[in-house]
C-alpha cells in the first residue's frame, strides 16, 4: 500500500498551475538532501527563504501563487522541473546494486526501526549519533536499490534547539515541529482517509497516526500519537525525542516496537527482516512473535524460534548504563495483560527475556537483552565496540570464551554524497565519476589518489575560505541573539582567517567526550591560538542535554574563556548544532579533533565525515579511529589502551594533544615548497581520502549488512517459518531432547600422541543415546599475541564399548605445547546460532 498523492495536502499548494504536481513530487523526496540538482529551483522561487529553511516544501507553500505561476509558465524552468522528476523517475525504475548481484534473492523486505533519524535538517527527528547512522543507512539503502523500509516517530518538538546567552550559558528552546511545513505528508487509503490505527497501553487504546517520508526509493514510515481523538497524556507520547522519564520512554518504545510492527501488518508488508537500530524497538520481537502466533496457530515458543532468524540487533551503546532499563512495576503495568493475551505466556516468562538472571524478581527489564534474546544476528558498530559489547553481555553466556560471545561487528559509515561539499563533489566527479557511490567503490581509491597537488590544496584553500566566510555570517547573527555587546556584530567579519590552519569538532557534550581537554592548560592553549609563525584558529559546536548541569558546565565554560580571553578573532562557539551547521564544518576544517574516554566511542561518525573533503583527523584510538589511523592518514591520541575516569592521565592526553598541534601538524601546514604548497600536508589529506572514504562509508556499511546478514536472515527465516513453522518446532524438539540428557555427557581421558606435524589428540565422550548427531566435539586453546582462540574439530570414529561413547579424534598441526588444548562439547543442530540460541557447553576438566 502506498500513500495517496494529493497536492493540497493542506490546502496550502494551488491548483491550475501547470506541472505543479511534479514540483510538489520533487520537493517531498528527500533525494534534493544529498543530490543538489534541484537547489535550483527552489533557489529561483525564493532565494532568501532557501537559504534560512533548505526546506523545498516550506519554501512551495511560501511563495505567492502568482510567483509560482510566473515560474512556471518559464518554459525554461518548467522545462528544468519535467527533466528532474524524469530523472529521479528512471532512477526509481532502474536496477541498482541490488538488482544486479541478487535479481533472485528471497529477500523482499527489510523493515528498518530506529527512535531517530537524521535525513535533513529541514525534517528535525533526531538528537545525534544514533539518528545520523539510521538516515544515513536509508539513504544508502536507496542509492543501492536494497528493500528497505523504515519505521520511526515523528516527534511535536523533535531534539531541542540551543541557545548561547551572553554569559556563555546554554539555554534550552523548544519549537513545534508543525508537521505542514515538514517535507512529509499523511498516508492515506484509497479513499482518502488518513491511515490510524490502535495500540494499546495498559489496556486503554491509543490513536496512532501515520507519516509517510520519500527518501529516494525508500518509504520511511512515521508514526505520532497527537490524534484530537486520543487523551491529553496520549497524545503527548510523541512530543520529543529522548525526553521526560522512564514512562514516557516506554510508552515510546511501545510505540516503536509493537506499534510499528503492527503498521507493517496494516500496509500489508511483511518483512522477511526486522533490523533493531538499538534496543529502544526491542518489543517488536513480542509483536513479530505473537503475529506468527496468530498466523499460524502456535505457541510463542514455536512463533519466537521461528522469527528470530530474521531478526537482527545493532547496539551502539558503549556501557551498560546506557541500555533503556524498567522497573518490574512500570513493566507490570504495560505488560502483564500483553503476555497474557497476545503472547499467551506467564508475565514473569516475559520478564525472563529482558534479565541476565532470569530468576532475580528484582532486576529491571533490559530492552537490550530481550533484543538478543529474540535476534539471531547481534552486532556493534566497530571493531573496538564489538570487543566492549561481547563483554557487556558476557554474563548471559557462561562459560563460553570472551571472543566467543555471539556479538559481531560491521563499522559505521556516513552517506558521503550527504556530507561532501560542492567543491568536493566535483573533485570526486572528476576523478571517480558520477556513479562512484553506487556501486562497489572498486576504483575510488585508485582514481582519487591520482589528483594533483595543486588540484588538491586549490580545492582545500576554496573549502576553508568558503567556511570562514560562512562562520562571519552565522557568528554575525549569533551575537546579536546572545545579547552580546553592540560592537560584536560588526565584528563579525574581522573574525577568522581564511588562510589559517583550522581545527574544529563538534559534539555533544558530555564528560566522557573530554569536550574540554583542550582547556586543560587556558595559558598554553592561547599562545597555540595566537602564534605568529604557525596560527591557528578553532571553531566548536555541540549541546549538553537540558538536564545534564555538567555537560551545560562543559559549554558554558568554553565560551568563558573566548569571551574574558577576548579570542573571538581564533576560536569561536557556534550555537544550536544541527545537521546544516555540521555539514558546513566538516567541508571546510583541515583537521577534525575527536577526544573521547576509550573505549566509552561505540563508534563515532563524525570524523568520517570530513574524509570526503578532504581534511584530516586527530583523534584518540577509540571507535571507528581505533582500525582507521595509520601515520600516513592522521595523527593518533593516546597510547590505545583504556584509563578509565582518570584525570591524571586526561593531563597526559591534553599536554599530548598540545604538543602535536604545536609540533606536528601546524608546521606541517605552514611547510610549503616553492609553488606555495605544504607536500607532506596534501599528501596526508590525499592518503585519507584514497585510503579511508571508500571504506567508512554508509555504502560499504549497507552492503555489508546485507551480504553478512540480511540475505542470510531472511532465507533461515524463510525455513524456519513455512509449513505453520515446523522448522521451528524441530529445532525445538531437537533442543529440549537434548536438554534432557545434556548431563549425561561425560568427557573422558583424553589421549596425546607427539608426531612431526604435530599432536594427534583421541578421546572418548560419554552420552546418552540418540545426540551423537546433535553435538560437536572441538580441541579449543586460547588465542596468543592479540590473535583470536584456536578451534579444531575433532571427528568421530568407530563407537568405544557400548553404544553410550564415541570415539573422537583429530590431528593438530601446531608449535603449541599440547597442554594448550582442551577438549569441549557444544550443541550443533538444525542450523542454529550457537551460542546464541543455545548456551550449552562442556569442557574438558
Amino acid at each position: 500500500m502506498d500513500a495517496t498523492f494529493s497536492k493540497d495536502v493542506y490546502g496550502m499548494l494551488p491548483e491550475g498551475i501547470q506541472g505543479i504536481e511534479l514540483l510538489a513530487h520533487l520537493a517531498l523526496d528527500l533525494r534534493w538532501s544529498w543530490n543538489h540538482a534541484t537547489d535550483q529551483l527552489w533557489e529561483d522561487l525564493d532565494a532568501e527563504l532557501w537559504e534560512q529553511t533548505h526546506n523545498p516544501w516550506v519554501v512551495l507553500q511560501t511563495v505567492s501563487r502568482a510567483r509560482l505561476k510566473e515560474r512556471m509558465e518559464d518554459l525554461v524552468f518548467l522545462k528544468k522541473v519535467k527533466k528532474f522528476f524524469s530523472t529521479q523517475e528512471k532512477i526509481e525504475l532502474s536496477d541498482a546494486w541490488f538488482q544486479i548481484n541478487y535479481p533472485d534473492s528471497k529477500l523482499k523486505t527489510v523493515a528498518f526501526f530506529s527512535m531517530e533519524y537524521m535525513l535533513s535538517e529541514a525534517l528535525p527527528v533526531y538528537a545525534g549519533g544514533l539518528g545520523n547512522v539510521s538516515g544515513d543507512q536509508l539513504k544508502s539503502a536507496s542509492d543501492l536499490g536494497i528493500p528497505v523500509v523504515g519505521i520511526g516517530l515523528l516527534y511535536q518538538q523533535g531534539y531541542f534547539r540551543q541557545q548561547i546567552d551572553r554569559y556563555g550559558s546554554q539555554q534550552a528552546l523548544f519549537p513545534f515541529n508543525d508537521p505542514g511545513q515538514l517535507p512529509i505528508t499523511p498516508l492515506r487509503l484509497p479513499d482518502g482517509e488518513w491511515l490510524r490505527f490502535q495500540v494499546y497501553l495498559s489496556g486503554h487504546p491509543v490513536w496512532v497516526r501515520v507519516w509517510q517520508v520519500h527518501v529516494g526509493r525508500i518509504r520511511l514510515y512515521l508514526m505520532d500519537s497527537n490524534d484530537p481523538a486520543n487523551l491529553p497524556a496520549h497524545r503527548g507520547i510523541t512530543s520529543e525525542t529522548y525526553g521526560g522519564d522512564a514512562e514516557l520512554r516506554i510508552r515510546q518504545e511501545i510505540l516503536l516496537g509493537i506499534g510499528g510492527f503492527k503498521l507493517l501488518q496494516v500496509l500489508k508488508i511483511h518483512p522477511e527482516v526486522c533490523h533493531l537500530n538499538e534496543g529502544h524497538s526491542a518489543f517488536l520481537v513480542l509483536e513479530r512473535a505473537s503475529q506468527f502466533m496468530k498466523d499460524n496457530g502456535v505457541p510463542f515458543e514455536t512463533a519466537l524460534t521461528a522469527t528470530r532468524a530474521g531478526n537482527i540487533f545493532t547496539t551502539h551503546t558503549a556501557v551498560d548504563a546506557g541500555f533503556d532499563h524498567f522497573s518490574p512495576a512500570l513493566m507490570e503495568q504495560y505488560f502483564c495483560d500483553y503476555a497474557v493475551k497476545e503472547i499467551s505466556i506467564d508475565f514473569k516468562e516475559l520478564m525472563a527475556l529482558g534479565r541476565k538472571n532470569k530468576y532475580n524478581q528484582d532486576e529491571y527489564f533490559n530492552t537490550a537483552i530481550l533484543a538478543i534474546n529474540g535476534s539471531n544476528f547481534v552486532n556493534g558498530v566497530s571493531q573496538l565496540h564489538g570487543k566492549v559489547s561481547r563483554k557487556l553481555f558476557s554474563t548471559l553466556f557462561p562459560r563460553w570464551p570472551m571472543d566467543e560471545i555471539p556479538v559481531e561487528h560491521i563499522t559505521n559509515g556516513v552517506h558521503m554524497p550527504t556530507w561532501d561539499s560542492e567543491l568536493a563533489d566535483h573533485l570526486w566527479t572528476e576523478a571517480c565519476g558520477k556513479e562512484r557511490w553506487r556501486g562497489e567503490l572498486k576504483d575510488n581509491k585508485k582514481n582519487i589518489a591520482e589528483v594533483s597537488d595543486e588540484a588538491l590544496w586549490d580545492f582545500r584553500n576554496k573549502s576553508r575560505k568558503k567556511l570562514v566566510t560562512w562562520i562571519r555570517k552565522r557568528f554575525q547573527t549569533q551575537s546579536r541573539i546572545s545579547g552580546l555587546p553592540f560592537t560584536f556584530p560588526d565584528q563579525a567579519d574581522k573574525i577568522f582567517d581564511p588562510n589559517v590552519l583550522t581545527l574544529g569538532f563538534a559534539r555533544r557534550f558530555v564528560p566522557y567526550k573530554r569536550t574540554n581537554l583542550l582547556l586543560r592548560d587556558p595559558g598554553r592553549l592561547i599562545r597555540i591560538l595566537t602564534g605568529s609563525q604557525f596560527p591557528v584558529q578553532l571553531v566548536i559546536a555541540g549541546k549538553a542535554s537540558p538536564f545534564d548541569e555538567r555537560g551545560k558546565s562543559l559549554v558554558r565554560e568554553w565560551n568563558q574563556f573566548i569571551q574574558q580571553n577576548n579570542l573571538f578573532q581564533h576560536v569561536v562557539f557556534l550555537s544550536d548544532s544541527d545537521m546544516q551547521l555540521t555539514a558546513e564544518l566538516v567541508q571546510g576544517v583541515d583537521i577534525w579533533i575527536n577526544t573521547p574516554r576509550r573505549p566509552w566511542e561505540a563508534c563515532g561518525t563524525s570524523g568520517m565525515k570530513v574524509l570526503v573533503n578532504g581534511g584530516v583527523n586527530l583523534s584518540v584510538l577509540d571507535g571507528w579511529w581505533a582500525e582507521a589511523y595509520s601515520p600516513e592518514v592522521g595523527w593518533a591520541l593516546g597510547n590505545g589502551e583504556e584509563h578509565s575516569d582518570n584525570n591524571t592521565w586526561d593531563a597526559i592526553e591534553a599536554d599530548e594533544l598540545y604538543d602535536l598541534i604545536e609540533q606536528q601538524i601546524a608546521p606541517e601546514f605552514y611547510e610549503r615548497n616553492e609553488k606555495g604548497i605544504p607536500e607532506k600536508w596534501v599528501n596526508r589529506s590525499r592518503n585519507s581520502m584514497a585510503k579511508l572514504t571508500s571504506h567508512f562509508s554508509a555504502n560499504r556499511a549497507v552492503r555489508e549488512y546485507t551480504e553478512r546478514f540480511y540475505l542470510n536472515a531472511a532465507s533461515e527465516y524463510l525455513k524456519r517459518a513455512e509449513q505453520k513453522g515446523a522448522g521451528a518446532n524441530g529445532i525445538i524438539d531437537i533442543k529440549n531432547d537434548l536438554h534432557s540428557k545434556w548431563d549425561s555427557l561425560k568427557i573422558g581421558e583424553v589421549k596425546v600422541k607427539k608426531n612431526e606435524k604435530g599432536f594427534f589428540f583421541q578421546v572418548p565422550v560419554y552420552m546418552d543415546e540418540g545426540i551423537r548427531d546433535k553435538i560437536c566435539v572441538e580441541l579449543f586453546a586460547d588465542g596468543e599475541h592479540n590473535k583470536n582462540h584456536e578451534l579444531i574439530k575433532m571427528n568421530a570414529v568407530s563407537p568405544a564399548e557400548n553404544n553410550y561413547s564415541q570415539i573422537y579424534q583429530a590431528q593438530v598441526f601446531t608449535e603449541r605445547d599440547a597442554n594448550d588444548f582442551t577438549v569441549r562439547v557444544i550443541p550443533k543442530y538444525g542450523n542454529i546460532k550457537v551460542p546464541l540460541e543455545d548456551n550449552q557447553i562442556l569442557w574438558e576438566r
